[in-house]
């Protein structure tokens, strides 16, 4: 969950300033006298909505490790660590990607895979994982992280963060303008008007929340897939299944301060959530053939 909220909280601050500062220069000159370009609209909407995603996955890697605290391992201090590396080289190994960078952090039970590219990717645990989990059931977890990784989920939530950047700027502002003409009809001033400006606020914020749930369902689907991956890197599925009961039953990390306010718990939070319900994932892990 980390790792997705982090993409998705970067990116609309790069959103944001990327938008500001297109106002600031002028650059998105997509109103005038004649009305409405869709053409430079559309094109001003995926450089904002694209560059934001592409950017907030770049500095992923730096982000995650100042967000969480995670100290990476150059070289391992005890037993336990170099088992931990020596187990993501294995898996990796086996998934056909480069060794990640491995790093721990404190907190209570989770784990953590993120980075721009397979090959230099980097995957992060928990004390309270290693503390509180057999080593079969650790390797389950970081094949998890890994299949993430090999699955190219990152640069996956990436493009699908950018397609919803680039429909919540066109359609706010296509609308925005319909508000503002007609708000100002028999109105000879040019340019956008406060109905504009208003409009398009209110729908980037709306609009914003409703590609979220789009993002999270489609975030939901990579974690089926990564408990499967898992299984097979492993060459069985109970570890996954017992990994995944055994979280059920501690409480997770705490997302970072910054972060807190996406924690919505039920109801209507269910769609924001980027994780399916450990049943639904043990019992899909169940029923694999």
């Amino acid at each position: 969950m980390k790792r997705i909220l982090l993409l998705v909280l970067t990116n609309v601050a790069v959103v944001a300033v990327l938008g500001l500062v297109a106002s600031l220069l002028g650059v998105n000159r997509y109103l005038n006298a004649s009305g409405l370009n869709l053409g430079l609209l559309l094109g001003y909407a995926l450089v904002i909505g694209f560059g934001g995603a592409i950017i907030s996955l770049l500095i992923s890697k730096p982000m995650a490790k100042w967000s969480s605290g995670v100290r990476v391992i150059a070289q391992p201090q005890n037993a336990d660590e170099a088992w931990i590396v020596e187990t993501v080289r294995k898996l990796a190994e086996k998934a056909g990607v480069g060794m990640p960078e491995v790093g721990i952090f404190e907190g209570d039970p989770n784990a953590f895979a993120t980075g721009a590219f397979k090959n230099s990717a980097l995957v992060a645990v928990s004390t309270g994982l290693l503390q509180s989990m057999t080593h079969e059931e650790i390797e389950a977890v970081i094949g998890h992280e890994i299949a993430h990784v090999a699955n190219g989920d990152m640069v996956t939530m990436t493009l699908i963060q950018g397609v919803m950047n680039t429909f919540v700027v066109f359609l706010s502002r296509v609308i925005g303008y319909a508000v503002d003409s007609f708000l100002r009809r028999g109105d000879d001033r040019s340019g956008p008007g406060i109905g504009y400006m208003v409009t398009t606020f209110v729908l980037d914020i709306v609009l914003g929340f409703a590609a979220a749930m789009v993002v999270a369902w489609f975030s939901r689907q990579r974690e089926f897939r990564a408990d499967a991956g898992s299984t097979q890197l492993m060459g069985r599925r109970q570890p996954m299944i017992n990994a995944l009961a055994r979280l059920g039953g501690l409480q997770t990390a705490e997302l970072p301060k910054s972060m807190a306010a996406m924690g919505i718990a039920g109801g209507i939070g269910k769609l924001f959530s980027t994780h399916p319900p450990m049943e639904e994932r043990i019992a899909a892990l169940q029923a694999a053939t």
